[in-house]
């Protein structure tokens, strides 16, 4: 017995759409650099009674490379100060390649809040285990509002 198939019409385009290619692509992310400094070990861990004074600073830079292939990079510099005396200070370049498919007046919004926003949850989880493992109290950096970083940015320029 013969299946019915589907009648197809001269207009019938479901078959021949061309793929979209996804907006935002992830190329790679890497640790471009990574620095942890504990000047005063050992002696200053006899003298952490309280938490240590945090300073957070951050900034993304973003570059373009070829074609539609960008390089985001999200720098961190945390100290931490006990007493007045420098406890730790940790530098990382979290960065990552990626590939955008968007309108040329989105790229620039897209490179520094989207792309920092998806490669903050890996950056802060290296920062944690790095500052774990060296045998520091444990530290969680907050969301970063790269909007608002990204709004203010403007306004300075």
């Amino acid at each position: 017995m013969a299946k019915n198939k589907p009648e197809t019409t001269a207009n019938d385009n479901s078959d021949k759409t061309a793929p979209q290619n996804p907006p935002i692509i992830i190329n790679n992310q890497y640790i471009k650099d990574l620095s942890l400094e504990i000047p005063h070990a050992p002696e200053i861990f006899r003298n952490l009674k309280d938490n240590p004074d945090i300073n957070i600073d951050v900034n993304v830079n973003a570059h373009h490379m070829h074609d539609n292939f960008f390089n985001v990079s999200l720098l961190f510099k945390i100290n931490g100060v006990v007493d007045n005396q420098p406890f730790f200070i940790l530098e990382m370049e979290y960065a990552g390649v990626v590939s955008l498919n968007i309108p040329e007046e989105h790229v620039e919004p897209v490179l520094l809040i989207e792309i920092p926003r998806l490669f903050f949850p890996f950056a802060r989880n290296i920062i944690t285990n790095t500052l774990q493992n060296a045998g520091l109290p444990p530290l969680m950096l907050n969301p970063i509002d790269f909007a608002a970083m990204y709004q203010h940015k403007k306004q300075a320029n």
